[in-house]
């Protein structure tokens, strides 16, 4: 722990790895998921980091792992800032890349690998915090095929989306269904387009909030933040599609709003933060995350989503949620760095590569 706290004293060097492959599909417009915004958010957060004190290497990471290996072992950096970001349906190699950097023996920011694989298979995390006792959504389960909507009795209204994908991918307009025909018509769209199983929840009809935790053994619950959807016309789900996190020019988008900090009576943001810290270490989330609550018809917090590795542009999501405790965007980014160089309780570093 002394030599952890040693490094954090002197200029560090941070490899800041993001995903530069975009497989040739040219970038929407309007489109803020898209290349050219992935590429101002890493130029913006090397600046912020060099703000920091830090020594900084921007390192893309393409289809080529060799030469990444060969040219993260010849920078050897004090951390690997981790902001690799599939873009393939249904990949795992934001696993594989923590998993590989943790082998060469460097220090990681965010989740480990089996935190990040793990939350990616949807149905699987919240069979996990159901049996850690953590609240989810009712009618959890997970479709293969068309036939499987026959084996069971459906408590309508449900909400249908792919259970490998993040950031809104697969939710749109048609993703809350009322019956068994319209829920087999949109897992046969889903499984269509993104070649894998469906989640289906029961959808709930409360307020939703998203919880930003930062920190390694202490960890720090951020204010929370409240989505509106009060301003969406009756036919658009209030649901955070990709149309609402990303498409400018959508209705969604423009009139899908978060406050923060949000309007919360104390003992309700109370049972907030207890049901997220209990998700986020259930899963084995590290340095920081956000966890997706929203409330039941009684009004009880229910756990839709544990993100590992969030989201982290400046004046957005977590940074937003930071700013309002007094943190800024550079404090934020050293915070994580300082909770990956702590390092996981009983994470021994043995290089392997």
């Amino acid at each position: 722990m002394a030599h952890e706290l040693q490094r954090t004293r002197r200029r560090l060097h941070v490899a800041l790895v993001y995903n530069d492959d975009r497989g040739g599909t040219p970038d929407h417009p309007d489109d803020r998921g898209g290349t050219a915004d992935l590429r101002a958010m890493i130029r913006h957060m090397a600046k912020a980091l060099r703000r920091g004190g830090n020594k900084v290497t921007v390192v893309p990471l393409a289809r080529n792992l060799s030469a990444f290996q060969r040219k993260l072992r010849r920078l050897a950096p004090d951390v690997v800032f981790n902001q690799y970001d599939d873009v393939v349906h249904g990949a795992l190699y934001e696993m594989r890349l923590a998993a590989l950097v943790r082998m060469m023996g460097f220090p990681i920011t965010g989740s480990p690998a089996l935190a990040v694989g793990l939350t990616r298979y949807k149905h699987m995390t919240a069979s996990l915090l159901q049996g850690a006792g953590v609240r989810i959504p009712p009618c959890t389960d997970v479709l293969e095929r068309l036939s499987d909507v026959d084996r069971r009795a459906w408590q309508f209204p449900l909400i249908v989306q792919p259970s490998q994908e993040h950031a809104g991918m697969g939710l749109d307009r048609n993703s809350i269904v009322h019956t068994k025909k319209a829920l087999r018509e949109q897992m046969r769209a889903v499984v269509r387009e993104f070649h894998q199983p469906v989640l289906v929840q029961s959808f709930l009809p409360g307020r939703e909030f998203n919880v930003a935790i930062v920190g390694g053994r202490r960890l720090r619950v951020m204010p929370l933040a409240e989505v509106d959807y009060s301003e969406l016309p009756p036919e658009i789900p209030p649901i955070m599609s990709y149309a609402a996190k990303c498409i400018e020019t959508s209705e969604e988008y423009k009139k899908t709003s978060v406050t923060c900090p949000a309007a919360v009576e104390p003992e309700l943001a109370r049972e907030i933060v207890s049901v997220s810290l209990r998700a986020f270490r259930a899963v084995g989330a590290w340095g920081y995350g956000r966890v997706d609550v929203r409330l039941d018809a009684e009004g009880r917090p229910c756990v839709l989503e544990v993100n590992c590795n969030a989201c982290l542009e400046d004046g957005y999501g977590i940074a937003r949620q930071a700013d309002n405790a007094g943190i800024s965007y550079p404090r934020l980014l050293q915070m994580i760095v300082k909770a990956a160089l702590e390092g996981m309780p009983y994470d021994a570093s043995v290089p392997m590569m």
